[in-house]
């Protein structure tokens, strides 16, 4: 374990306030010391010296000792409010909580349960990556409940992740032995520290130290095997955005531009066309740049997502905070066969995920085998009976009888014109798999034992047809499993069953605490 964890009050990165806003502070200073320079020269090679600058009135008017003073006084101040606000600014790890007090004037204190911790994301932005800092972030359940450390050491924040999961697993701590081992380190750097040429050994070992955290993959590969690892295909990432619905609406909206300018022999339409092309540039871009370098692998403490190019972020999900999970097809990506899986989780991240979608897409677009490893990663119970096998294959198929799902009736065709074959649920051990839509397919796999509660609809029109609604609660996100139009008497039979399993599962399940049985130093 790390000395982080050792419960008492730790301070961030000495660099945090430059990381945080101090780059602000130093762009105004570069776009200052650029218009003095200007000035100079026009002054120096007899140009307009800068007239109704206001550095020239100062100037012109004998302010500028009293303009300096300010300036360096302004500058003394805004240095010791960084410097007091990182003093001001700690944070401990104990074997409940994870807890961050910050605040000069007003203080405030936040704390986030180990036991209610939903996922850890550090991010890199690359200007952080250059002092080889990293931002970390403990997602905790509850809305605005996560707890952020900006700026740590890369090194330190990986390894406090590594405990921070640790501890919220149950894993017993033997803390004697990391004591320990803690003070023979200790010992082995002051005899190195003895030893003659050792600050240019050092020098060295720090330029090295700083190459590879810049250059490291996203995934440690002791942790995640490679044969784990979803890649992202530089041909595919570029077709799915292409072949995006958000690519129909842009063809759609310069269509509607030149019909407006046709019809009208006005050009005023065009007004609005460049900012928006600029903008539909800077949407491709950003998403075609978070969407490189991504890997998803499982580890021992859950499955970690990993993307980006120049800034790059990685998250770890524990077993257990996937509530739901969905794998949809739009209709432009069928004949590449091409999917894309989200899940439902008890809480936000203010990092984006892969291709600058919301946190909750772990896959942004990948083909049938890329669906299979990514569910057995995230539903390893699903993985080990060959449900995961069944699932893919059964993604494709046009629903038939025996495919093993309980389909809407014939009757019901009338609701569902093309997809009441492919429209039915299967339980599963452990799971409720709910299947819809023949133009935009999608499959909804919901853990027992993260499901809320279960309801059951049927309106006049339904009631008349002996059909009804099933929706299942979960935690809110993209994914709202519901299936609707079947007969009424599988519906109650569904309800009942899926209400069963909810409590049996829930009572047994431990995945909250996935390593209570063992013990790390």
């Amino acid at each position: 374990m790390s000395d982080f964890t050792d419960g008492e009050w730790h301070r961030l990165h000495p660099l945090t306030p430059l990381l945080r806003g101090g780059v602000t502070f130093v762009a105004i200073l570069g776009v200052l010391l650029y218009n003095v320079r200007d000035i100079l020269i026009d002054i120096a090679f007899g140009g307009p010296g800068g007239e109704g600058e206001p550095l020239v009135w100062l100037y012109e008017n004998g302010y500028v000792g009293f303009a300096a003073l300010a300036l360096f006084v302004g500058l003394v101040v805004v240095i010791g409010a960084y410097y007091l606000s990182w003093r001001m600014n700690t944070f401990r790890i104990t074997e409940e909580v994870v807890e961050v007090r910050s605040g000069i004037l007003f203080r405030r204190n936040r704390r986030g349960r180990l036991d209610r911790i939903q996922g850890i994301n550090i991010a890199r932005p690359f200007f952080a990556r250059l002092f080889a800092a990293a931002r970390l972030e403990v997602n905790v359940a509850g809305q605005d409940a996560n707890v952020k450390l900006d700026y740590l050491g890369s090194s330190a924040a990986d390894e406090l992740r590594r405990d921070i999961l640790s501890l919220a697993s149950g894993t017993r701590i033997a803390k004697a032995e990391a004591r320990a081992e803690a003070e023979v380190q200790a010992e082995l750097l002051t005899d190195v520290a003895d030893q003659p040429g050792h600050r240019a050994a050092a020098v060295s070992h720090l330029i090295d130290q700083r190459v590879s955290e810049l250059l490291a993959p996203e995934r440690d590969p002791d942790l995640a095997p490679p044969e784990s690892v979803v890649s992202m295909h530089l041909g595919r990432l570029i077709g799915s955005l292409v072949l995006s619905g958000f690519s129909i609406f842009v063809l759609a909206f310069i269509g509607g531009v030149f019909w407006g300018v046709v019809a009208t022999g006005s050009w005023v339409f065009l007004v609005g066309l460049l900012p928006a092309l600029i903008g539909t540039g800077s949407f491709y871009v950003t998403r075609f740049t978070k969407s490189l370098r991504y890997s998803i692998a499982g580890t021992p403490d859950g499955v970690r997502i990993g993307f980006g190019l120049l800034s790059t972020s990685n998250e770890t999900l524990p077993p257990g905070r996937i509530h739901s999970v969905q794998v949809t097809q739009p209709l432009f990506w069928r004949p590449a066969g091409w999917w894309e899986i989200k899940v439902n989780r008890a809480s936000t991240s203010s990092a984006k995920g892969a291709a600058g979608q919301a946190n909750t897409t772990i896959l942004p677009v990948g083909n049938i085998d890329d669906v299979r490893k990514v569910l057995a990663l995230v539903l390893p119970d699903l993985a080990d009976d060959g449900s995961v096998e069944r699932l893919t294959r059964d993604m494709t198929s046009s629903g038939a009888p025996d495919d093993g799902f309980t389909n809407s009736p014939r009757r019901a065709r009338f609701y569902l014109w093309f997809s009441q074959r492919r429209n039915g649920f299967a339980m599963l051990p452990g799971a409720v798999v709910l299947r819809q839509g023949a133009v935009w397919r999608q499959l909804t796999i919901v853990p027992e034992a993260r499901m809320q509660s279960v309801a059951i609809h049927q309106g006049p029109v339904f009631r008349m047809a002996r059909l009804a609604s099933v929706r299942l609660h979960t935690v809110a996100g993209p994914i709202v499993p519901q299936l609707g139009a079947l007969d009424s008497a599988e519906a109650m039979d569904l309800f009942r069953a899926v209400a069963d399993a909810a409590v049996l599962s829930s009572s047994t399940d431990t995945s909250h605490r996935w390593r209570s049985g063992e013990a790390t130093a």
